[in-house]
């Protein structure tokens, strides 16, 4: 009677092969980037849901929450490129903003978010208004994967499908000179990805 099975050749042979092949599907996926086109689109989501609690605190107090009133003499509707932090005061006043909008005011967004948004390790949010009327309020963040820092590069630059940007969108900030002078065929950094 002859056993029937592998030599140890032939099993090492095959965990060769297959060790090979291990290592050439993860080079093709590259994880880091996948990560952090991860984090990218965890972001872009927090900036959604940032923009989305200002139309709503808009719409329903009739002045932006980085104002006191809805009265411009009073409180100026113009928001400067501002970094998105719990210390962030509202314009003329003294009360947070964040508060404002999460269960301390108005409940637009959850303590989480506020928690999460200005966690150290973050990529934060920018935020950008410029007080005109039916201009768009923009939430900006620092891109980390390849393929959000094209988009931001190909926005920023006025290429693709984007096009010319529109007349209220924060180009100098958004669009510092180091970014758009980035060609694509270098990963380009320093533009800001930005909604709407």
């Amino acid at each position: 009677m002859k056993n029937k099975g592998f030599t140890l050749i032939e099993l090492l042979i095959v965990i060769t092969l297959l060790g090979i092949l291990a290592v050439a599907v993860l080079s093709a996926i590259n994880p880091v980037e996948q990560m952090n086109r991860s984090r990218d689109t965890s972001t872009r989501s927090d900036a959604e849901q940032l923009i989305n609690a200002v139309d709503r605190y808009y719409a329903t107090k009739g002045f932006y929450p980085w104002q006191t009133s809805a009265d411009p003499t009073i409180s100026d509707p113009t928001l400067p490129f501002t970094e998105v932090r719990t210390n962030w005061v509202e314009n003329g006043g003294d009360d947070y903003v964040l508060r404002k909008l999460s269960s301390g005011g108005a409940a637009e967004v959850k303590e989480s978010f506020v928690s999460r948004i200005d966690a150290d390790g973050y990529n934060h949010l920018w935020i950008y208004n410029d007080g005109q009327q039916g201009s768009s309020t923009y939430a900006c963040f620092i891109p980390k994967s390849s393929s959000f820092k094209d988009d931001a590069w190909y926005r920023c630059s006025g290429q693709g499908d984007f096009g010319d940007l529109p007349d209220d969108f924060p180009v100098d900030d958004a669009c510092p000179d180091d970014c758009t002078e980035d060609e694509l065929d270098a990963t380009p950094d320093g533009c800001y990805s930005c909604l709407p």
